[in-house]
């Protein structure tokens, strides 16, 4: 069985009279990229604050690396980074100085050939000793998740790193947080991006209406839609173009037979549409 690296059970946050998680649970194997998806309003930055210990939970439970968020934050903040929705550099100093800042904070050792390490891994040799400010979107982003990483974070929580970003430099990030699972670190994210919760992740839970109303892989999530069908290839237009009564018939096999999956966004807004149904039925 893989690690449990966070477990939450029963999470509860409400601001003011407005509730929005109302129980939450989930678990994330170490080492993986985990996606949480959800409608704008749903609740997925509250659900990273209240797990990078930022804000307080009115309800339930937390344990990240052994840890209880609630008793033992100081331990938990150790082993965790956060990278927000707002790229957090100082655009005065260059590449190299926002890096080598962030490693003396954290005291840490060979600061010169750590800063260069991140500045390799994040694709920003070259720009090393550029100012921030000259800096494109998806190079600051990538900055960004360098000085988080700074100490090695056995968990990053990445609350929709790509939003803003062009589609080159999104692909680019992908390939970025990608990099990052392979060197064992934990990968907690939040988007809108449904294509990049099903290019990235290992393991997806959907946030709606203050609970988590379905969760897997994204093949698992697929595969429980109704109706998908298959999808039959042939080797030739003639073939292509005969009917499935003929194929019967005539004994014309199908070269390659594949399951006609839908698309994880039409999973998700089926999953939300029939929970939106559901609540309307519930009032009336």
């Amino acid at each position: 069985m893989p690690e449990k690296i966070i477990e939450v059970s029963g999470l509860q946050k409400s601001y003011k009279a407005t509730p929005v998680l109302k129980d939450v649970s989930f678990t994330i194997d170490k080492g993986s990229i985990f996606a949480l998806l959800g409608s704008n309003g749903a609740g997925k930055t509250t659900v990273i604050k209240i797990l990078s210990t930022l804000l307080k939970s009115d309800g339930g439970s937390a344990v990240i690396n052994g840890f209880d968020i609630a008793t033992n934050g100081d331990y938990v903040r150790e082993c965790i980074s956060l990278t927000g929705q707002f790229v957090a550099v100082d655009e005065i100093l260059t590449g190299r100085e926002n890096l080598m800042l962030i490693g003396a904070l954290k005291r840490l050792p060979n600061l010169k050939s750590t800063v260069d390490e991140w500045l390799s891994f994040s694709r920003l040799e070259d720009a090393a000793n550029k100012k921030v400010s000259t800096y494109s979107g998806g190079m600051r982003r990538r900055l960004d998740i360098a000085m988080s990483l700074m100490g090695n974070p056995e968990v990053l929580f990445l609350d929709e790193p790509t939003t803003g970003l062009d589609p080159q430099n999104r692909i680019a990030m992908w390939e970025l947080v990608r990099d990052l699972a392979k060197k064992g670190t934990t990968v907690f994210l939040t988007t809108q991006y449904l294509e990049e919760a099903e290019y990235l992740a290992d393991y997806i839970a959907i946030l709606h209406g203050g609970k988590i109303i379905a969760e897997g892989t994204p093949k698992y999530l697929k595969e429980r839609m109704p109706e998908r069908g298959v999808r039959l290839n042939f080797d030739s237009e003639i073939k292509a173009n005969t009917a499935i009564k003929l194929l019967t018939e005539h004994g014309i096999s199908a070269d390659s037979i594949e399951q006609n999956l839908p698309s994880l966004e039409d999973v998700f807004l089926t999953l939300i549409d029939e929970r939106k149904e559901r609540t309307q039925h519930e009032k009336i």
